[in-house]
């Protein structure tokens, strides 16, 4: 197995200095949504080399180790060479192995960088055109990072004009108290404006006033400054 190679690989990446900003960076301090990650302080440029060199041999058996690995960058290789191996398969039957690996090993999936590098390039993908209900069911999870993983997997079906799925979760985050939910909705829902502005203006008409501030001010990002303030104003006079 090439596990040995890369894990050696990405160890002669070790950068304490590195390594300590990306405690603070993913919040790994008591309390915090990353409490206790372990960084080896590989660069982002040093992880895409590492899986240009291996993605065309590396098998499941050789990552599968990585998801158990004690630093977060062997776990972010781990799922940067599945997406690599999804986006390589021929067959649907192959997109389903990698699919249904990429689920069995949601519990590695642990911060939101290791969440959006796949979940918009795996399930959303494999789910487009077939049901919804997988997605649906980790929004109801009660995990964060599952959570996560159902709204921006629907980024891959809104590049497609298919915003029912996004919608539907957007709605229900919308008393979702954590702030990485709050963006990843208004992220979606800012996508949806940019294909169709009616459907981003009707959901905003419609729950901008409940919608928790984070949330609403990311959706808002790309519409013209009297819209913004149009709807923050909406938030406000609820809040007053």
């Amino acid at each position: 197995m090439l596990t040995k190679e890369i894990i050696k690989d990405l160890e002669s990446f070790k950068n304490p200095q590195r390594a300590e900003h990306s405690k603070r960076f993913f919040r790994t301090g008591k309390g915090e949504y990353g409490e206790n990650d372990v960084f080896l302080g590989a660069s982002l440029p040093q992880m895409r080399s590492l899986v240009k060199k291996y993605k065309k041999t590396a098998t499941l058996k050789d990552i599968e180790p990585l998801f158990d690995g004690k630093f977060h960058e062997m776990r972010l290789c781990g799922f940067m060479l599945l997406k690599e191996m999804f986006r390589s398969a021929k067959t649907e039957e192959n997109k389903k192995t990698f699919y249904d690996f990429y689920m069995a090993h949601l519990y590695a999936a642990n911060n939101w960088d290791l969440v959006d590098v796949t979940a918009p390039h795996i399930s959303g993908p494999y789910l487009y055109g077939k049901s919804h209900k997988p997605l649906l069911d980790l929004a109801k999870s009660g995990n964060l990072w599952r959570e996560r993983v159902a709204i921006i997997s629907t980024l891959y079906f809104i590049k497609r004009g298919n915003f029912e799925t996004s919608l539907k979760l957007a709605e229900k985050y919308i008393t979702h108290t954590h702030d990485l939910i709050q963006k990843a909705s208004g992220w979606t829902l800012r996508e949806i404006g940019k294909q169709d502005i009616k459907t981003l203006y009707a959901f905003l008409d419609k729950y901008a006033a409940i919608m928790p501030r984070t949330m609403l001010r990311y959706s808002l990002e790309k519409l013209p400054e009297e819209k913004r303030k149009y709807y923050m104003a909406a938030k406000a006079n609820r809040a007053a």
